[in-house]
């Protein structure tokens, strides 16, 4: 290392192409320049070709002869193998395994920025994909030229230069590289339109490339304002849920959406702000599909009182309340007729398979049950008629006021009750009987019935 110089490590996306090759070589002649830089040429092995081991010889070979000539570089490598399940694209399972590898690859050696050699055919090529595929503002500005990925910093710098700019690169330069013979099948999407549908679009339109690149960079542009705004309405359409806690109170749980103000908005308004919820609670993106359609029939359902279960998407409306659940509280036999005995011996999970569910116990300094009820514990359906009281000095009611006091809808009142003989103990969306408390001071532990978790 030279006195007064930090270590840089910059990465590079390296498939071996013509592209790819023509940024990594761009990239090491430049960092030649600069002291203690080096450049990681990351390849990620697919297995998808019978030419994958041949293509990885050849990206070590090029490493090793620029590194001979007195380029900073060198080769890293990732074997990925792809899962797929029947309908999924190749392409995009493809895609999303080697951004995952790039990611972890740049990580692990400690660089912070990653290049990749995306041009503006590339850029243009998405645009019309995703708009043929009924994308939305997202998916229209198609490939990010600089984005911030779990602390790795990815940047196609040549994303508005045209491909023949990078082909005259690498005649300059004599650089060798290797074509990928899946990029003439025409049973991938974009194959499709590079062969079919480009030439005659260029043909008819030479300023095709240019104009559809620059219309997906002013869509990016729009990105960080739609995230801007999304950070404003969202919070006053958002309300706390609330889940039964031991001491007999209420806790609040996953923001709800407030159905009732939410309903009022205007059409585009509603379809926007339940894709950003659904996505913030769940992790996940909801279709076009379901989009469209909760947009529409939820506004009439809140105004009708309508009570509704989209098992599909984990969602429920309840008094005005769009409420997202874990799948898991989706149980296929949430009532059973079986009665089901437990010899509970200290914290853990245990199963209970009739109920298709576990009974998780834990350790707490207050609102638990002494561990001498748990010895021999029943689990068994509501047959009516049963007393709640949900916190000290307050009455016992029935669960049906109970759950109406708290809002708990009738879907998420299935599990089982459980008895330590006759005392009820535990009641699934309430919580923990107050009587059934252990008093303040000794060894005591929670209940939690978990549907679906453990139960083989």
């Amino acid at each position: 290392m030279m006195a007064g110089y930090e270590p840089v490590c910059v990465a590079v996306a390296f498939s071996g192409g013509r592209d790819s090759t023509a940024l990594l070589h761009a990239t090491a002649v430049a960092a030649r320049d600069w002291p203690c830089t080096t450049v990681l040429a990351l390849h990620v092995h697919h297995g998808l070709s019978a030419q994958a081991d041949d293509w990885l010889r050849h990206a070590e070979a090029v490493c090793q002869a620029w590194a001979a000539e007195g380029l900073p570089v060198r080769l890293l490598c990732r074997r990925v193998r792809l899962s797929l399940n029947a309908g999924d694209s190749v392409e995009a399972v493809a895609r999303a395994a080697r951004h995952a590898a790039l990611q972890d690859m740049a990580r692990e050696a400690h660089a912070d920025l990653l290049l990749l050699a995306h041009h503006r055919q590339d850029q243009a090529e998405t645009l019309l994909l995703q708009a043929l595929r009924g994308g939305g503002l997202a998916g229209l500005a198609s490939i990010p030229q600089d984005v911030i990925r779990e602390g790795v910093r990815w940047v196609r710098p040549w994303l508005d230069h045209p491909r023949s700019a990078i082909e005259a690169y690498v005649a300059a330069h004599g650089l060798v590289y290797i074509d990928d013979d899946s990029n003439a099948d025409p049973r991938y999407a974009r194959n499709l339109l590079r062969m079919s549908v480009w030439p005659a679009l260029v043909s008819a339109f030479p300023d095709a490339e240019a104009n559809l690149a620059a219309s997906a960079r002013r869509l990016s542009d729009a990105l960080p304002v739609m995230a801007a705004w999304r950070a404003q309405a969202l919070p006053p359409l958002l309300t706390p849920t609330v889940v039964a806690v031991p001491d007999g109170g209420v806790a609040p749980a996953t923001a709800a959406l407030d159905a009732r103000l939410w309903a009022v908005q205007p059409a585009a308004l509603r379809r926007e702000t339940l894709r950003h919820w659904y996505r913030e609670v769940s992790g996940q993106g909801m279709s076009a599909t379901w989009v469209e359609r909760l947009a529409g029939e939820l506004p009439r359902m809140v105004a009708a009182h309508g009570v509704a279960q989209w098992a599909a998407l984990s969602l429920s409306l309840y008094r005005g309340v769009l409420s997202w659940e874990r799948p898991a509280a989706y149980g296929a036999d949430a009532v059973q007729d079986a009665e089901v005995g437990l010899s509970v011996r200290g914290a853990g999970d245990w199963p209970a398979a009739p109920w298709g569910g576990s009974l998780r116990v834990r350790e707490v300094v207050s609102g638990g049950v002494p561990l001498s009820l748990l010895g021999d514990v029943v689990l068994r359906r509501r047959v009516g008629g049963e007393q709640f009281q949900m916190g000290a000095g307050r009455p016992a009611r029935s669960l049906k006021k109970q759950f109406q006091a708290l809002g708990v809808p009738a879907w998420q009142r299935n599990g089982p009750l459980v008895f330590a003989g006759e005392q009820l103990l535990y009641v699934p969306g309430l919580g923990i009987d107050a009587r059934a408390q252990a008093a303040e001071g000794m060894p005591q532990w929670s209940i939690e019935w978990l549907p679906g978790a453990n139960s083989h």
